[in-house]
């Protein structure tokens, strides 16, 4: 029995190494991304795993002002992919992303949207400023898509009488929900979002020059233990296989992307 009990033993030392390595070997990364990034992001980290089936990517999508303050709050983060730059310049400030890995990725636009069914005379932004609008779903101050939105009607000169009919999100997929459910007669959100769903429609383009350019930046956290698989992953989004999932979300891809 004594001689049965150390062969048990020994058989079990000898595949707990094999147990273990194998569980070491995957990686898990952080990926805070734009709310505006949720479906395509979830498409693309199905892809990867044909590319790096060792690499499990766990996504965290929110508004790009409420991931920046995750990220200052030391949360678990690997790969940061904002919807403006702004929040990117003030982690790139605070020493925050890796600077050389931060490249221009995405671009995107700005639309203003109604409900599918909706038969009201909404064919402009001016036309927000109406008293046929009653509320209008916008992003709040600290979003990227709010941040644009007030810069397109302070354009127009419009900011004052829009602001007090407006209902705030907290990022704009809560702004995209209000319009899909017609609690609201309007919103703005961006392209990529409109086409996401066959419950709005699409009215009118932001007029040119309005806002600054939609890019969406990403980098590297510099907290990150996993430097080179977040990196590796930083690359993909920038390759052909992610382009093409991009590209069919109604994505433009940087002119930087590939760099």
């Amino acid at each position: 029995m004594k001689k049965l009990a150390v062969c048990a033993l020994s058989l079990l030392l000898a595949l707990a190494p094999t147990g273990l390595g194998r569980a070491a070997e995957e990686t898990e990364l952080y990926v805070l991304a734009a709310a505006s990034l949720t479906d395509v992001m979830a498409q693309i980290g199905e892809a990867y795993r044909e590319t790096a089936p060792d690499v499990r990517l766990t996504f965290v999508f929110d508004s790009s002002g409420t991931l920046q303050s995750q990220i200052e709050a030391g949360a678990p983060a690997d790969i940061f992919v904002s919807a403006a730059q702004k929040q990117m310049n003030a982690l790139e400030e605070e020493g925050l992303i890796v600077k050389e890995s931060r490249r221009d990725l995405l671009v995107n636009s700005v639309v203003l949207i109604v409900p599918a069914d909706s038969e009201a005379a909404i064919s402009s932004f001016e036309d927000v400023e109406d008293e046929k609008v009653k509320m209008v779903a916008i992003g709040d101050e600290s979003v990227p898509v709010g941040q644009y939105t007030q810069a397109i009607y302070e354009h127009l000169g419009l900011w004052e009488a829009v602001k007090a009919k407006a209902n705030l999100g907290s990022n704009v997929r809560a702004v995209l929900a209000w319009v899909e459910s017609g609690d609201v007669d309007c919103g703005v959100v961006y392209a990529t979002d409109a086409a996401s769903t066959d419950r709005v429609r699409v009215v009118a383009q932001a007029p040119e020059g309005s806002h600054q350019p939609v890019i969406y930046p990403a980098a590297v956290v510099a907290a990150t233990q996993r430097a080179e698989a977040a990196q590796a992953f930083l690359s993909y989004l920038a390759g052909p296989e992610a382009r093409a999932l991009f590209e069919a979300a109604g994505f433009t891809m940087a002119e930087s992307a590939a760099e």
